[in-house]
């Protein structure tokens, strides 16, 4: 059960530091990644296999107090931070960007949809930008998104200390709902033109209403 809340609040290169994008710039086709690029939910995925079974198991006996909260409040931002502070909390950032390479080599085959990669593929052959917008830690996410191509990454941000450790906080707010649509009119400037956008959940409904091609739910390809 606490496994299965934990998925569902989860789905809900580093994030964009783009300046406003000039006229002639071409358009953006924005994917969603856990759940549309992906079969399950990869950062899960990830914490279960960076911790390994008894510890990932343990670590849900003590997130238990912050799942049942989650049952009320239903913020998905709070229960995933409290994830992050259990299993995170104090790694440096280049170990877990090791981890992060290293999950993505050993899981890209059995996560992505192979349909949604050839929409993808196939996007790539236009004049487009491909972006993945994730509520997912950008970090996690990044190898991904080098080994599809992406032209940019927009997830959620962990926050580090002094000493380059995960401090167990998010440097941006959960990037999910109007979340998404204000990272990418950030990135690329508020009157940015999105050609189409991917999503399977609530969370992605404001970024696919802001797209010519909205794509609700389309991938159903497993590996």
């Amino acid at each position: 059960m606490l496994d299965g809340i934990l998925a569902e609040m989860a789905q809900d290169q580093p994030a964009v530091q783009t300046i406003a994008a000039a006229p002639d710039e071409p358009p953006v086709v924005a994917f969603d990644f856990d759940g549309t690029l992906t079969v399950r939910d990869s950062f899960i995925a990830f914490l279960k296999w960076r911790a390994g079974r008894r510890r990932y198991l343990a670590g849900l006996v003590r997130l238990l107090p912050a799942v049942l909260a989650y049952l009320f409040h239903r913020d998905r931002g709070r229960i995933k931070a409290a994830a992050v502070r259990e299993y995170l909390q104090g790694v440096p950032r280049d170990r877990l960007e090791a981890d992060a390479r290293e999950f993505a080599e050993l899981f890209s085959r059995s996560l992505l949809r192979p349909d949604a990669v050839e929409v993808w593929k196939r996007w790539r052959s236009d004049h487009v930008r491909l972006v993945i917008v994730t509520a997912s830690p950008d970090l996690t996410v990044a190898p991904f998104a080098r080994g599809l191509g992406a032209d940019a990454l927009i997830g959620t941000q962990l926050a580090f200390d002094a000493q380059d450790r995960v401090s167990g906080t998010f440097e941006t707010p959960n990037c999910r709902g109007l979340e998404k649509v204000t990272r990418l009119r950030r990135a690329f400037g508020p009157d940015v033109v999105v050609k189409a956008a991917y999503g399977d959940t609530s969370g992605d409904r404001e970024m696919l209403a802001m797209s010519e091609m909205p794509g609700y739910r389309v991938f159903k390809g497993t590996p």
